[in-house]
């Protein structure tokens, strides 16, 4: 398994992993599999992008943070979150050279997104917007602003493949600092559905069952949480 995610591992009777305990976002720290690929290449090869203007969509917790910490180390970026967008915005991002915008929603001002574009546009500058979902699939009201959104870059992030399940799982087992088998990550794997969402849940249910009931951590522990999810 290729790893790009800093772990170091030891290959015993158990698998032990160490990871910073806090979110810091380190390119060095991105592990890159097929589902993200492209995503992570896109990022790294600015400024030479074919467009001004880039969404990069999927699930939550498959790495869109990551990526844009990533970018933002590039370049003078000014980052804010969706519900973030306001008037005071114009003035940060005309001495900046891009704008990261996480998480849009269908519920952000049409009109200062329409302003902000066409900012952009016109001063050369970037924009590097995160979603669940692309954001072209929203409804606009402004027909102006959907024939912008049309023009942009998109880029997905899909499924994680089984080496990006065991690298996630390690890490969180690591942050809570649970020794874990190999034989227990590959269990674990062969049995979980195959998204962000129902990993982060079971991680999540995992250590809540633990701490209420208990449980040392090991098969039955997982078995039971398993079917929780």
């Amino acid at each position: 398994m290729t790893n790009c995610i800093g772990v170091f591992i030891k290959m015993t009777d158990q698998l032990l992993f160490k990871f910073p305990s806090k979110q810091i976002y380190l390119k060095e720290d991105f592990y890159v599999s097929p589902s993200n690929q492209e995503a992570y290449d896109f990022v790294n090869i600015w400024p030479k992008w074919f467009k001004r203007i880039v969404n990069i969509f999927g699930p939550s917790g498959s790495g869109k943070t990551h990526l844009t910490s990533i970018f933002k180390n590039k370049t003078s970026t000014m980052l804010i979150q969706s519900d973030e967008l306001n008037d005071k915005v114009f003035l940060k991002f005309k001495i900046k050279e891009a704008l990261i915008i996480e998480n849009l929603k269908q519920s952000v001002s049409e009109n200062i997104l329409f302003s902000l574009w066409n900012a952009a546009l016109q001063d050369n500058k970037y924009i590097l917007i995160t979603s669940e979902k692309p954001i072209n699939s929203f409804k606009y009201k402004i027909p102006d602003l959907k024939s912008r959104v049309d023009s942009a870059e998109f880029i997905g992030i899909k499924l994680p493949s089984d080496d990006l399940i065991s690298v996630i799982l390690a890490k969180n087992f690591s942050d809570k600092q649970i020794k874990v088998e190999k034989k227990h990550i590959d269990y674990i794997i062969k049995r979980i559905d195959r998204s962000y969402e129902k990993i982060s849940q079971f991680i999540s249910t995992l250590d809540k069952y633990s701490l209420k009931k208990g449980t040392p951590f090991g098969l039955k522990l997982i078995k039971e949480v398993l079917k929780m999810i």
